[in-house]
């Protein structure tokens, strides 16, 4: 770890940190707190994306549900209007609008298809935002004068990076340049998370193997063919398995860095409350190793 102790830390006059956690748990806020003192650069790896490395294809996917109405055809045709997904820090919902959901297309899902493409897309993209951390740190200090640094991270970093591989790219570039930071819910955050999905259920990027197994599984669970799955009932039906599956991923990413509870990191109003945390959090570690 780049902070050998809490002392190291709090000295520090460049505090450097990653946040990973399940979506919904408090990286954003946190991250959002910090922006505003005016002293931490926010590098967001959603934002990023979004407008880098799938802009084009959601705009693209914009236009084409707009060229199915006539009137909006035209005006597209004849360059009367622009349509542009319109990306910000607090809102990205275009990027996880664009992975949609697979299922019956009446039901606003899409062919399995069609949807993993976008998925390889999205992981694509997000390995790539991930990896230009170190350009956008450097960038922070060296072009806007930052004193410091902290990345936000989607929650499906956990499918790409490998915490058992000592060599992981991911967690080795990211390692090297911050203090990683796992933001631990309790069983309490499990089960409102899941509520919170189960009444506004949004798409997620998954790996490949585990998309595979939830959608065979539960095509067999509930005797349906592809074209005829609920799209909602789906994504439901896969967040929670996700749930399950990611928390010992996170657990052992969690070893290349600091767990703070995300009850702990809620309660920091300050820039100073949350340099306090991490340096207890960076105390429990060396008491535990």
């Amino acid at each position: 770890m780049i902070y050998e102790n809490s002392e190291a830390w709090l000295a520090s006059p460049h505090k450097r940190v990653v946040f990973f956690a399940m979506s919904g748990l408090g990286k954003t806020h946190m991250s959002s707190m910090l922006r505003a003192t005016g002293q931490w650069y926010h590098y967001s790896i959603d934002y990023r994306i979004g407008t880098r490395y799938l802009n084009e294809a959601i705009d693209d996917n914009l236009k084409r549900l707009a060229m199915k109405e006539p009137y909006l055809r035209e005006l597209l045709l004849s360059d009367s209007i622009r349509i542009k997904a319109n990306l910000s820090f607090e809102n990205l919902s275009p990027v996880s609008g664009y992975l949609g959901q697979p299922g019956n297309e009446t039901l606003g899902g899409l062919p399995i298809s069609e949807y993993r493409r976008r998925q390889e897309q999205f992981r694509t993209a997000e390995i790539a935002a991930l990896m230009d951390t170190a350009a956008f740190l450097e960038k922070s200090q060296n072009l806007y004068d930052y004193p410091n640094f902290v990345c936000d991270t989607g929650g499906s970093i956990v499918e790409w990076a490998d915490p058992d591989n000592p060599d992981d790219p991911i967690l080795k570039s990211l390692s090297e340049q911050a203090l990683l930071v796992w933001i631990k819910g309790s069983d309490a955050h499990t089960d409102e998370l899941i509520r919170r999905f189960n009444t506004a259920p949004k798409p997620m990027a998954y790996r490949p193997e585990f998309l595979t197994d939830c959608w065979e599984d539960f095509i067999e669970e509930n005797g349906v063919t592809e074209d005829r799955v609920n799209p909602y009932d789906f994504i439901r039906y896969s967040y929670k398995r996700s749930m399950i599956s990611r928390q010992p991923r996170y657990a052992k990413m969690a070893e290349w860095g600091v767990t703070v509870d995300a009850g702990i990191m809620g309660a920091a109003k300050t820039a100073d409350d949350f340099a306090a945390i991490i340096a207890a959090a960076l105390d429990e570690k060396a008491a535990n190793t």
